[in-house]
């Protein structure tokens, strides 16, 4: 490597791997001998067996017979295996093998993220050599892909933790297995306080965390001295390198230092952790061109981009071998990744890994009510995660482009739970609809005034009464996956004589943004994007857009012509046939008014605005947006299709960037607000701003 990245430290990580059992080789023997799949009675694939050999050199495999005597006499067991242990593709094999998914129970494994739990669902069924959707399966927001046979099935938590509304003690389940709980999401922390609940009722369940990096005294302790089974993750050694001085610019430093492995490197891949979907095209762009630029000197490269966002069989692409080389030198794969390949999914042949040190977070105000992604800084935590992917395959080498100093002075010990940093408005609607009134927050509890904040938007949505009881509406809203906000739409949708258009936008706005604008063509998108354009703002614009898809049929060439992310709509229309199923249930008419009445997009803009009257925005004369009543300075966001500013505005969210920005904007009336949110537009407890000012001249 060239100078700026000096070595500061060696660190290598021993492995020690325990004796192998000889119950698993019995069984696979057994296996083997009769070649015949007890799950589809039908012989094994060839490719079976390639993958059974793979399997039996990962450190979990080891292990199999102590997790499950372990797990027969416990009823919770504590795992924590290393980066790349292969507990969460193994571990929930060994308790299918191990009998525990018979007379109709399933064992379950939950993922923090939709793409892990995707993904390791089809590795799964490919090593037990079944159909996806069949014996095993995976659930995810709006996307169920189980059925009658199904023993093992991966969801997110979020979609394990509303099961438990309908089923509050998870009777499906025999075994239940939280993975990543490291990562401490919201729903993941709000699991571990109804399945301690669970457990003390339920004496037949059993639950499994597992974790690479776990506070393991915390979880014994939560979970009353739950047993602990360590099992060693990195197959070699992996090499830590630091900068000797901070970094000005990390881009800039990530994408020199991937070309210099190419460059001076022996063969091996490489991943690039960034924090978003920007950074990574670009970073992909900007290597591509370097390389290119480098000629015959150095072997071919295949740069792949990871993100949620990316559609499934984009994300595929991480898993192939680089092409060979045009030349006589060895061609080299670059992944380059949001945190998503910190833990969830683990790719072969990386022996490079290169670590800037930072990643996106959700933060929550509670004060002026903002949630939004922030870069921060990552844990040591995280930072030892990372560098675990380098040693899979062979020796490996992690460039962190931040100095020594810096990891052990300016870096936390373990990343905050997000519990700590979100709105909990959706968690405690849902666990209101359970009918806990004590929160389970489990270890560690959320700051008062963000409870504070949650249940005082669900009781302005009528979703709770002044007692903090559900309401009737908010049994309702609770039904719905989607944000307090997105439900209360719905609810109230009828009202206005719209609900089949609100089903749309709301569809809509669960899934990421259908317009698409390449860097190299972003003025011939924009043209695209005008045409769908309403003049009244973005919730319509997404309408419009809708209603031109599903005029077209849902055609690719169409999509692909106007910038439309095919994807994006496909999901929306999934989604939106969901939700039409649930509002059938609870008796929500779908109706609409007649197109050509001059109420049409006045009734519809009344409807959003009956679920986000608490994010509205008020032009003062200076020019500058000031968000009601928590007197925030903001702008309209660039990609708003409002082309004048309007008084009043609506917004979906808050964007903290370079300045504060309003997004996903709709043009709304002042006297609005005092017809359809008179309660919260009390002007007896409004402070004194512009907005009030208008406010009385509207009143009077």
């Amino acid at each position: 490597m060239e100078a700026h990245i000096a070595v500061s430290r060696n660190q290598h990580f021993p492995v020690q791997l325990s004796d192998p059992t000889d119950s698993v080789e019995r069984a696979h023997r057994a296996g083997d001998a009769l070649q015949v799949n007890p799950f589809t009675h039908r012989p094994y694939s060839e490719k079976y067996f390639d993958i059974l050999k793979k399997r039996k050199d990962l450190p979990v495999w080891q292990q199999q017979k102590d997790f499950v005597n372990i797990l027969k006499k416990s009823q919770t067991l504590i795992l924590v295996g290393e980066t790349g242990s292969g507990k969460t593709t193994q571990v929930p094999q060994f308790v299918v093998d191990a009998g525990y998914t018979v007379n109709g129970k399933l064992c379950v494994c939950t993922q923090p993220r939709r793409v892990a739990a995707m993904s390791v669902a089809r590795r799964v069924a490919e090593e037990m050599d079944v159909s996806i959707g069949h014996e095993v399966g995976y659930s995810i927001r709006f996307e169920e892909v189980t059925g009658p046979k199904t023993l093992l099935k991966y969801s997110t938590d979020g979609m394990l933790l509303r099961e438990a509304m309908t089923d509050p003690l998870l009777r499906r389940y025999s075994v239940i297995i939280i993975d990543e709980a490291h990562e401490r999401t919201l729903a993941t922390d709000i699991l571990f306080g109804l399945l301690k609940e669970v457990l003390l009722k339920r004496r037949d369940l059993k639950v499994v965390v597992m974790s690479a990096t776990l506070e393991a005294q915390k979880f014994q302790g939560y979970f009353l001295d739950a047993p602990l089974m360590q099992v060693p993750g990195r197959l070699h050694p992996v090499e830590i390198f630091y900068t000797e001085n901070p970094e000005r610019d990390y881009l800039e430093a990530t994408i020199r230092t991937a070309v210099q492995i190419h460059a001076c490197e022996p063969p091996g891949d490489i991943l690039v952790f960034l924090t978003g979907e920007e950074e990574i095209e670009d970073a992909c762009m900007k290597i591509k061109r370097e390389v290119s630029n480098m000629g015959d000197r150095v072997g071919d490269i295949m740069v792949v981009p990871l993100y949620a966002s990316l559609p499934p069989q984009q994300q595929q692409r991480v898993f192939d071998v680089a092409p060979s080389s045009r030349n006589t030198r060895t061609s080299r794969k670059i992944v380059i990744s949001t945190n998503i390949a910190e833990t969830s999914l683990t790719i072969d042949g990386v022996v490079y890994v290169i670590d800037p040190g930072f990643a996106k977070q959700k933060v929550y105000n509670p004060r002026i009510r903002v949630e939004s992604l922030l870069v921060s800084p990552i844990s040591r935590a995280s930072a030892h995660q990372r560098a675990g992917r380098a040693g899979r395959t062979c020796p490996g080498k992690c460039f962190r482009l931040y100095t020594e100093t810096s990891f052990k002075r300016d870096l936390q010990e373990q990343t905050y739970p997000e519990i700590l940093r979100s709105n909990l408005g959706s968690v405690v609607l849902q666990l209101k609809k359970l009918g806990i009134d004590d929160l389970p927050y489990g270890k560690d509890p959320p700051a008062p005034e963000t409870l504070m904040r949650a249940l005082e938007l669900l009781n302005y949505l009528d979703a709770l009464d002044d007692e903090g009881n559900l309401s009737q509406v908010g049994f309702v809203m609770s039904e719905f996956p989607l944000d307090p906000q997105l439900s209360k739409m719905l609810c109230a949708s009828p009202q206005f004589n719209c609900s089949n258009e609100i089903l749309s936008i709301v569809s809509m706005l669960s899934v990421p943004n259908p317009f698409v604008r390449p860097r190299d063509q972003q003025f011939e998108a924009d043209e695209a994007r005008s045409q769908f354009c309403h003049i009244d703002g973005d919730h319509l614009t997404l309408l419009n857009a809708y209603h031109a898809f599903k005029q077209n049929g849902g055609d690719t060439g169409w999509c692909h012509k106007n910038y439309l992310n095919m994807r994006s709509l496909k999901s929306a229309d999934n989604v939106r046939t969901q939700l039409v199923r649930l509002v059938s249930r609870h008796n929500i008419a779908v109706v609409s008014s007649d197109f050509t009445s001059k109420d049409y997009y006045l009734n519809i803009r009344k409807a959003v605005l009956s679920g986000y009257f608490m994010q509205v925005a008020h032009l003062e004369r200076s020019g500058h947006y000031l968000t009601v009543k928590d007197n925030q300075l903001v702008s309209l966001h660039p990609s708003t299709c409002l082309q004048q500013k309007p008084e009043w505005v609506l917004y979906n969210e808050f964007v903290l960037t370079t300045k504060n920005y309003i997004r996903v904007c709709t043009e709304i009336k002042g006297n609005w607000l005092l017809d359809i949110a008179s309660h919260y537009y009390d002007l007896s407890n409004f402070p004194e701003c512009e907005a009030r000012r208008v406010l009385e001249r509207l009143c009077s």
